[in-house]
């Protein structure tokens, strides 16, 4: 702690700060990106059963879905645009001189989010204004432009981990960028499926807890069975898969960041027969308080073998690594995904279980309240992953060539703080919107599966703007007003 403590009164007062805003307005918007990446690929899933089968249930889920899409993406172009103005706000010192090698990467996510508002445009205008499979066939594009985006965020990520694809010149400024390596780093290949993997299974088992919910609350027909059962399917498929992208992750961190893997692990000396602590807290001296050890684990996880020689933090000097408080953070946050992990590879077994033997899903209600909970521990899990990610690299900002210390602005800390406050604000009103708009449609359409005419009538109609999509029109009711028509609205969640 002492030593913490020290480093902290060497650096510049407006670090802290700078580094508070950008984890606030980065873990807000990690919690929106699953969505952005995933959900586009589990509403055309959805979508395609619905043409293929004639199934008018899978349609109205597709259609709802598209809804809930299209509210999340733009609320995701808010918080992503002020991430990327804080690059260059907070962190001036790394864009003016690395910007030239790594800025690619932003410039293919921002292409991206062009296509993508582009595409959500096209296919929900094109309910019921298309033919049903041209509609199908042009939103095909769409999830390929979601894995454009991950794609340019994890170059841009994946490179200030292993930076290459430069040389440095006489005063230490990169030349001769060599564009193809700096993309396609040693990172980026474990980093970036390991990553696209988790938006999936995220976005799985989220939508499907919000029909674990209704099931538990006693709604058990088909479009909640369906609702369920489809993106369930995808996120218990991808459970196994990513929990060995995971360990692949892992073991490409001990080769390429060997002091990164001794702060997630809690390694203070390089030695062998290293071994593996489940939790517990770092101390100063390197002695490890609480936690369970498991003898010769972590040599064996990283290199197969108990022999395997794992690095330790203090391979480096002190100014050169994590602090004991930062390696803690970075331990928890990535025992905590891995525990996680392990759990949901029980849930999607017991789920393939219960297909195997009774070709239908598990009936018990402890299941579906385990489902129900899933999607919010992966999201746990995301903001965990982050939190190992960047927090493990500190005090790099790029890896071994610039310290976040040194590329932060010249901004005082007042106003730093200030905008933190500003934005902490904003960013409450804007997702509250989000939650609002959300649970309004959700409304509508349960007032719509209800069937009930005179509640529908009591609310706003629609204008003919295509608010996402709209099912069949309806009758008139009895007694309604010239001009007045029933509400339409068929698209969305439990």
């Amino acid at each position: 702690m002492l030593t913490t403590a020290a480093q902290l009164a060497t650096t510049p007062a407006q670090l802290l700060p700078a580094r508070e805003l950008m984890a606030f307005t980065l873990a807000s918007h990690i919690l929106l990106v699953p969505f952005g990446v995933a959900l586009p690929f589990i509403t055309l899933l959805m979508h395609h059963r619905g043409l293929r089968r004639n199934d008018p249930v899978a349609l109205q889920l597709a259609r709802r879905w598209s809804a809930v899409m299209a509210v999340q993406f733009a609320i995701g172009v808010i918080t992503g645009t002020v991430l990327s103005f804080e690059f260059g706000l907070l962190w001036p010192g790394m864009m003016g001189r690395w910007g030239d090698v790594f800025g690619l990467g932003f410039g293919v996510e921002a292409w991206a989010f062009f296509l993508e508002a582009v595409l959500i445009a096209v296919y929900l205008y094109g309910w019921r204004r298309l033919k049903p499979w041209t509609h199908f066939w042009l939103a095909l594009p769409l999830p390929p432009a979601a894995l454009m985006g991950a794609f340019g965020i994890i170059a841009a990520n994946s490179w200030m981990n292993t930076p290459q694809g430069f040389r440095l010149d006489a005063q230490g400024n990169p030349v001769d960028v060599d564009v193809r390596q700096a993309v396609f780093t040693p990172m980026f290949g474990p980093e970036y499926w390991h990553f696209v993997v988790a938006m999936f299974l995220t976005a799985g088992y989220v939508v499907a807890g919000v029909y674990a919910v209704g099931w538990l609350r006693g709604r058990r027909d088909r479009y909640h069975r369906l609702g369920f059962t489809l993106p369930f399917t995808v996120a218990a498929i991808l459970t196994p898969v990513q929990f060995m992208l995971g360990d692949s992750a892992a073991r490409a961190v001990f080769h390429k960041q060997p002091v990164k893997f001794a702060a997630m692990e809690i390694v203070w000396k390089t030695d062998t027969h290293v071994p593996e602590y489940m939790f517990g807290r770092l101390n100063s001296g390197g002695s490890v308080s609480g936690g369970l050890k498991i003898p010769q684990l972590d040599s064996i996880l990283a290199g197969f073998e108990p022999s395997t020689q794992v690095t330790g933090l203090t391979s480096v000097p002190a100014a050169d690594r994590p602090t004991v408080v930062q390696a803690t953070i970075a331990h928890w946050a990535f025992d905590l995904m891995v525990t996680i992990g392990s759990l949901l590879i029980l849930l999607a077994l017991w789920y393939a279980w219960s297909w195997w033997r009774h070709r239908d899903n598990p009936r018990g209600r402890w299941f579906y309240r385990c489902a129900a909970v899933a999607g919010v521990a992966c999201l746990f899990t995301v903001e965990c992953g982050w939190i190992t990610t960047e927090v493990g690299r500190q005090p790099w900002i790029v890896y071994r060539h610039m310290r976040v210390s040194e590329a932060v602005t010249p901004t005082q800390a007042a106003g730093l703080w200030t905008m933190l406050g500003i934005v902490m604000a904003v960013y409450v009103v804007v997702l509250g919107a989000f939650l609002a708009v959300v649970l309004k449609m959700r409304i509508r359409w349960r007032i719509a599966d209800e069937g009930s005419a005179t509640r529908r009538a009591a609310l706003p109609p629609e204008t003919d703007t295509p608010y996402g999509p709209r099912g069949e029109p309806e009758p008139a009711i009895t007694g309604a007003g010239p001009g007045t028509r029933s509400d339409r609205d068929s698209g969305g969640a439990s």
